[in-house]
C-alpha cells in the first residue's frame, strides 16, 4: 500500500514572466541628445537674462554712423552704465527732441571739455588739440547753428555721428548737449549681421 504523501507531487505553477523592458539600442546617443537639449535650454535662459537685465537690443536706423554702423544693424547696448561715459564711446541717447526717437552717436567731449570745429579744414579740436579720427567717413564740413568754441556743461556730453556730413547731432541746437541722464547705454557688440559682430574700437586721439 502506497501512502498518499509518497506519490502525490503538488503542481508548481511557473511564476508569471516579468514584462520585458525595451532596451535602448543607443544609450550613449540618447545621453548626448539630452545633454545637448539641456545645454540649449540653459543657453536660452542665460541669453534671456542678459538681454532683460544687462543688455538691450537696439536697431540702427539711418546712415549717420557710417562707416562704423550701418542702417539695419542690430546692437547689444549696456542696460546699466557700469563705467562713466568716455570720449570715443558710441552711445544710445533718449533725450527728447523734435522727432522724439533715440539716436546713436559717438561721444566727442565730456563735461568741462572745450570743443572747436574748423569747418574749412574739417578738423575737430578738444581742449585745443586736434583729434585724429580714423572712424569718420570724411572730414567735418557740415555746419549747423551752434557756434564754436564752446565748453561742455556739467553732467553733459557732446556727440557727433561718424558720417560727419550726413548727421544731425550736437552741432545743431535741435540736438545740442546731451544730458548724461538720457544716455540709455553704450554699444557692446553687433549681433546682426553676425559676421560683423565686433565694433572696432577707434578711439579719438589727440595730435
Amino acid at each position: 500500500m502506497v501512502r498518499f504523501d509518497e506519490w502525490f507531487v503538488p503542481y508548481n505553477r511557473a511564476e508569471p514572466p516579468e514584462p520585458k523592458t525595451k532596451k535602448d539600442k543607443h544609450p550613449v546617443l540618447t545621453m548626448i541628445v539630452f545633454d545637448v537639449i539641456d545645454s540649449v535650454k540653459t543657453s536660452i535662459i542665460i541669453v534671456f537674462f542678459l538681454f532683460t537685465f544687462v543688455f538691450r537690443a537696439v536697431g540702427v536706423e539711418g546712415t549717420s554712423m557710417v562707416p562704423t554702423l550701418n542702417d539695419g544693424d542690430w546692437l547689444a547696448v549696456t542696460a546699466v552704465n557700469i563705467k562713466p561715459v568716455e570720449r570715443g564711446d558710441i552711445v544710445v541717447v533718449t533725450q527728447p527732441w523734435e522727432r522724439n526717437v533715440p539716436i546713436i552717436k559717438r561721444v566727442i567731449g565730456v563735461e568741462g571739455d572745450i570743443i572747436y570745429i574748423d569747418y574749412v579744414a574739417g578738423d575737430v579740436y578738444v581742449n585745443n588739440k586736434k583729434l585724429i579720427e580714423n572712424y569718420i567717413s570724411e572730414k567735418t564740413h557740415l555746419r549747423y547753428d551752434v557756434n564754436f568754441p564752446l565748453i561742455v556743461p556739467e553732467g553733459c556730453i557732446f556727440v557727433m555721428g561718424d558720417n560727419r556730413n550726413d548727421s544731425l547731432d550736437s552741432r545743431s541746437s535741435e540736438i545740442g548737449f546731451i544730458n548724461e541722464n538720457y544716455v540709455l547705454g553704450k554699444t557692446v557688440l553687433r549681433f546682426h549681421p553676425l559676421s560683423q559682430w565686433r565694433i572696432e574700437e577707434k578711439e579719438a586721439k589727440n595730435v
